[in-house]
């Protein structure tokens, strides 16, 4: 480094800790030496954070969040605006993407028990930052004004109203009015610009607590206890490398398999058969005409298909609506439910690992029910695979402290 370099470094580093950031959090951030492509999805998840919260700025340089003008704008950015159709299709398609990518890892902690002590904390944030996101998602939906955005959200603003006592006024105070208007697309605006922002101060917290205790691994050993000393310093752990240029790189290829599939989706099947953007959206809302059958994006429809599980009580979706919250907040405690004297599936038994197995079918059962139209034997399968998915959870401290483990290598493997 030249001795100007240097020295305006030098300058930067009394009034602001950038070499120290550097060092803390990549040249001298250990991470274990065995992560595999699992560890791919934290840094693809900043990646379409920040796709997301570029493409939304440009969208909403051209979108006009008024009922009688908002379909018009979209139509208005797809046609005329240079590149609109563009920065459109990145946004829709980077919002599925999106969810697909913490989906996979939310499911790489549950396979390393990155939930256990000592990142309890670290899976709060970001089942915080999974709450946040997908009321983003929720708030994004009505602005297309299109058919399905507009009775997918009158449909889930309705649920509620069906909170005992306080439900009518909650919903009126959700919407704005008495009915999904102008008032309840500029506040669904607003939110919908806003919660980003959010997004990145809990990432922020999320990446802090990772590095205050370490990043987990495939094995669930703590490098840190592991021997000292090695050729890069004498405080860094044996079985762990830095962060950069290591995993760096490595996060690059990736960055280049995700974009190529990104873009292919984006190029060449933008909607993905409906499923990320649904047939209806391409029509202007009608109040006055309700579509056949109403759905909810694909990343809500597991949430949707306990909802329409449940059966009313006295006229009431009320239960509906506790499982369906119940089954997000339930990941809270998840920390405290596994008994299992190991962290790692690698180590678990068999029972463990038979009744991860079961959760991941019935959610992926429960996806693909909520795109259902509704009928008695969908709703059956529905009821069955809800009890699977809290039974997982209800049942861990009794089937994780009988199973049968493995015994754990003192060093972590290769």
């Amino acid at each position: 480094m030249s001795a100007e370099k240097t020295e305006n470094l030098s300058w930067i580093d009394k009034r602001f800790p950038l070499s120290e950031t550097w060092r803390n959090h990549l040249s001298e951030y250990y991470a274990p030496k065995n992560l595999n492509f699992w560890s791919f999805f934290g840094s693809l998840a900043i990646l379409t954070l920040v796709i997301q919260i570029v493409t939304g700025i440009w969208l909403a340089m051209s979108y006009k969040p008024d009922a009688t003008l908002a379909f018009a704008s979209v139509e208005y950015i797809m046609r005329d605006v240079d590149w609109g159709w563009l920065i459109r299709y990145m946004h829709s398609t980077g919002a599925s993407m999106f969810f697909i990518v913490i989906y996979l890892h939310m499911f790489r902690g549950l396979l390393w028990g990155s939930y256990r002590k000592p990142r309890e904390l670290l899976w709060m944030i970001g089942v915080v930052i999974y709450l946040v996101m997908m009321a983003t998602a929720f708030f994004g939906y009505l602005l297309p004004w299109g058919q399905m955005s507009y009775w997918g959200a009158q449909v889930i603003v309705n649920l509620f109203a069906a909170v005992p006592v306080v439900g009518d006024d909650l919903s009126v105070w959700v919407r704005g009015d008495y009915v999904i208007s102008d008032a309840t697309l500029n506040r669904f605006f607003a939110f919908h610009f806003l919660l980003p922002f959010l997004l990145v101060g809990l990432v922020f917290l999320h990446i802090v607590a990772l590095h205050h205790v370490g990043s987990n691994n495939p094995d669930g050993i703590e490098i840190k206890a592991g021997p000292k000393g090695n050729r890069w310093s004498d405080k860094a752990p044996a079985d762990g490398i830095p962060f950069h240029p290591y995993y760096t790189v490595k996060d690059l290829m990736g960055v280049v398999v995700f974009l190529a599939i990104f873009s292919y989706i984006m190029f060449f099947n933008p909607t993905m058969g409906g499923m990320f953007l649904e047939a209806p959206n391409f029509q202007p809302a009608n109040p006055m005409l309700t579509p056949p059958h109403i759905a909810p994006v694909w990343y809500f429809t597991p949430f949707y298909a306990m909802l329409r599980a449940v059966p009313p009580m006295y006229g009431s979706q009320f239960p509906g609506v506790v499982v369906m919250f119940a089954a997000i907040l339930i990941l809270f405690v998840l920390p405290w439910l596994d008994r299992s004297p190991v962290k790692s599936m690698r180590y678990k038994g068999p029972i463990f690992k038979i009744a991860t197995a079961i959760f991941v079918v019935s959610f992926v059962a429960l996806a693909w029910l909520g795109i259902q139209p509704a009928s008695d034997l969908y709703t059956l399968l529905s009821q069955i695979f809800t009890v699977l998915y809290f039974a997982y959870f209800l049942l861990m401290p009794i089937y994780s402290s009988l199973d049968q483990t493995k015994p754990v290598p003192e060093r972590v493997t290769s």
